[in-house]
């Protein structure tokens, strides 16, 4: 292959990725090499230039229509679909949640629930393969994470809402419910992350192992002890229930929620009973539910009711 073809195929990697590179440059350049037909391979980089090209506007289109919105140093990618009062969702993935998790999450509700409301979605900031960037805030991270949201919401011109929080989004919703009681009008915490005490750093784990190495990767300007001061600030400075909130912050919420148990290493059952036990406006699912499709049918309309009576709710208030 001559480097003028190499080159072309370089280009496409970058655009159209290593598998289809694979499919389409074997297809139109290899077998013109190998022949050594330079006519062939001459035709075969002008269709790979033809496809570059082509690619190229794909992409810039793509990005270009991704909806996002900027609050000074940060830049939230957001997703909306259907109509009707406002529902934000957001996936788990711990610190990785991102808009593309919920095509492998253990229930899709952005697209479950986008004909009966307004739904949006969003990349939290700084999760590995999404689209939000933002600081790392030391100083208050859950905290910077609602106010994303909120801004999100505000950008939308949208005031109240409902929100529905996997895994992380747990403590999310709660964080939510604190920073905004008149905007949020119910929340439904499917099987919410918390503390257990009986392995205390899962979380912190979690974000140093994983999460961690992978942003310094994509943003080399941030240091390990960055990334060290960040997760302690989420996990260690307030080791109990759900990291965001207090347990009196729960005991005095009038919010009505939904929990959605769970009970694995990172989502402890124990916080979804103490939730259950403390909040005043509080309801479960059944336990276990996602067992099989029949408990997680019941589980999903019991969350889908849940959301229409409070829906109507606030409908009739307003």
């Amino acid at each position: 292959m001559n480097a003028s073809c190499s080159d072309q195929v370089a280009v496409v990697d970058t655009f159209v990725g290593q598998g289809r590179r694979d499919r389409v440059a074997a297809r139109v350049c290899t077998e013109a090499a190998n022949k050594r037909d330079l006519r062939a391979e001459s035709c075969a980089c002008n269709r790979l230039r033809t496809l570059v090209e082509c690619s190229v506007t794909v992409s810039t289109r793509e990005h270009d229509t991704m909806p996002h919105y900027d609050n000074g140093p940060v830049r939230i990618r957001y997703e909306e679909a259907g109509s009707g009062f406002p529902l934000l969702v957001m996936p788990g993935g711990g610190l990785n949640s991102r808009v593309s998790n919920w095509q492998t999450a253990v229930y899709n509700f952005f697209d479950a629930f986008k004909g009966d409301y307004h739904v949006i979605t969003m990349d939290q900031r700084n999760a590995n393969e999404g689209e939000s960037v933002g600081p790392l805030d030391a100083l208050d991270p859950w905290g910077a994470f609602a106010n994303d949201q909120l801004g999100l919401m505000d950008h939308l011109g949208l005031g109240e809402f409902m929100a529905l929080g996997c895994c992380i989004g747990g403590p999310f919703v709660l964080k939510l419910m604190e920073r905004a009681p008149e905007r949020v009008v119910a929340g439904v915490l499917c099987q919410p992350v918390g503390h257990r005490p009986e392995d205390p750093d899962v979380m912190y784990r979690s974000g140093r192992d994983v999460w961690g190495p992978q942003l310094i990767q994509r943003r080399p300007e941030i240091t390990p002890a960055e990334i060290e001061a960040y997760l302690h600030a989420l996990y260690r400075t307030n080791p109990d229930f759900v990291y965001s909130v207090s347990r009196e912050f729960v005991r005095n919420c009038q919010t009505p929620m939904l929990v959605m148990p769970d009970d694995v290493p990172a989502h402890p059952y124990q916080v979804c009973e103490d939730v259950l036990a403390l909040a005043p406006n509080a309801e479960a699912t059944l336990y276990p539910w996602k067992d099989t499709p029949e408990l997680k049918a019941k589980a999903v309309e019991h969350a889908r009711s849940f959301l229409d009576v409070h829906k109507s709710v606030a409908a009739h208030a307003s």
